[in-house]
């Protein structure tokens, strides 16, 4: 069993994706036990001595916070606030992104600069050991305040309330606590808000968008380099010469890397009749390279929002402060995932230009790539799919963080709208996936018709590979399935 000890160190996008794709464990440090339980004895220190109200911690919520409750009502204001907040709507969020939601809350509360129990960080843990992962939805977060709704969902089963996935199936969590013989946690003061405020449902829809983006990116560029050379392209865009002279850094990676996978080919080698070719395969280092920048930009700024406690108030002991504050604002991540979803759209959209291109019927390929067209509509129609997926791609990205809605009577009037950018990312990414499987659908059978003629021992053995999941299309059959398995291909295999 491989275990990860939370800690105060440092936590990468591919210490997530390692952690979740390996099902690792998770065990607190003897570090991160004490920081938590120094920062709760704290606030149970400061509450005993200090007169003035404490936001979230001796008065409401929001534009309520200026109404104290008194000491004996502080755990049930906690379960209210927890209770009443669980207001999520829409589809649910992917079992996969539920748990590094879970894995980014234990790990932003183990800083100990959020004032919750150490007996409620274990309880999330065991919820991620034993995989059982909260019903989450994806509509209900403004961005701001964090991610109350959906946060709230995460919570609920602390209370032994709400819904989980056990098993792949959805279980009410009191039936399942109950036979874990694990009673509800009563909160003390500041945990429900400590659980609820926080960035982690947009952060985990950004770290899975960053772990796609790389495969993306990767498959944009073989797939790519594979429709070059089925629909006859030259090599020269791809000299290094040529981009040393604008050094942006993901189109020199681009062009090296595209070259790389040509090397070898007979068709790149042989006589071209035509000088240049169209923008979306002589452009590729271009456009994918901004693609590629765009990517470890966001990447940057994910990593820093996952190594953050962002939660409100404050509790930072050490130096004696507890200060309500805004570390829980999204404006950060929803700039980022809005240029990431325009990143993906834009290697959608040279990749169904490419498709276009290779059913065109031009450089002695059959139109729509089928040896009797007329009779057969051959590829036609993958391509229009490509093109529906593409023009949805572009709706959304228009930015969700340019919005702001206020909310809570004006306490909360200005909103990132993170929650919506993310969750839209999401879909982009689902949607690159999908016009590279049609791409590379249509690379495989336009290669196949310039046998005997070889392209690069590195994309021969692409080749060779696809054709044992989808075969090559003689006559018109049914493709939607071909189209799945080719999708599937593409998630799998970069």
């Amino acid at each position: 069993m491989k275990t990860h000890q939370i800690s105060t160190k440092h936590l990468s996008i591919n210490d997530v994706k390692r952690i979740i794709s390996d099902n690792y464990k998770l065990a607190l440090s003897p570090e991160a036990q004490k920081r938590i339980q120094d920062c709760r004895d704290y606030l149970d220190n400061k509450m005993e001595t200090q007169k003035e109200p404490i936001y979230g911690v001796t008065t409401g919520f929001g534009s309520l916070c200026n109404i104290s409750v008194g000491k004996e009502e502080l755990s049930q204001l906690q379960k209210n606030l927890v209770m009443s907040h669980a207001c999520g709507t829409g589809e649910k969020v992917p079992q996969e992104i539920v748990k590094i939601i879970l894995l980014l809350k234990i790990q932003s509360l183990s800083y100990g600069y959020s004032g919750v129990q150490l007996i409620t960080v274990e309880r999330l843990i065991y919820m991620f050991n034993e995989n059982i992962l909260p019903v989450i939805y994806q509509q209900g977060s403004l961005g701001a305040s964090g991610d109350l709704a959906p946060l709230a969902h995460l919570a609920l089963p602390l209370l032994n309330l709400g819904e989980v996935y056990v098993d792949g199936e959805i279980r009410f969590a009191s039936e399942i606590m109950q036979q874990k013989n694990l009673q509800p946690i009563t909160l003390k003061s500041k945990e429900g808000l400590a659980l609820l405020n926080g960035t982690q449902f947009m952060s985990a829809f950004g770290v899975f968008a960053c772990i796609c983006a790389d495969k993306i990116s990767e498959a944009a560029d073989t797939i790519g380099a594979l429709s070059l050379d089925a629909f006859d392209g030259r090599i020269e865009p791809f000299n290094r010469e040529v981009h040393i002279i604008r050094p942006h850094a993901g189109q020199l990676k681009t062009a090296e890397k595209i070259a790389e996978l040509l090397q070898g080919s007979e068709i790149a080698k042989q006589y071209k009749q035509h000088v240049q070719d169209p923008y979306s395969f002589r452009c590729m280092p271009q456009v994918h390279g901004a693609s590629k920048d765009t990517i470890e930009y966001v990447k940057s700024v994910i990593t820093t929002e996952i190594n953050s406690a962002t939660d409100n108030p404050t509790v930072i002991p050490e130096k004696d402060l507890i200060i309500s504050a805004g570390n829980f604002h999204g404006q950060p991540l929803a700039l980022a995932m809005d240029f990431l979803a325009i990143a993906l759209a834009e290697l959608g959209s040279i990749s169904g230009q490419r498709t276009y291109q290779l059913i065109s019927g031009k450089r002695g390929l059959p139109p729509f790539l089928v040896a009797k067209p007329g009779l057969n509509s051959g590829f036609m129609i993958p391509q229009y799919t490509a093109a529906s997926i593409v023009s949805q791609s572009k709706q959304l990205c228009t930015p969700a963080s340019v919005d702001s809605i206020e909310s809570s009577q004006g306490q909360e009037d200005h909103v990132s709208m993170g929650a919506n950018a993310a969750t839209k990312l999401y879909r982009v990414a689902e949607n690159t996936f999908k016009i590279l499987g049609i791409e590379l659908f249509n690379a495989a059978q336009a290669l196949d018709f310039r046998r005997p003629k070889r392209t690069s021992p590195t994309l021969e053995k692409l080749h060779q590979n696809y054709r044992q999941k989808v075969h090559f299309i003689e006559n018109d059959e049914v493709m939607y399935l071909l189209i799945e398995q080719s999708v599937e291909f593409v998630k799998e295999n970069f």
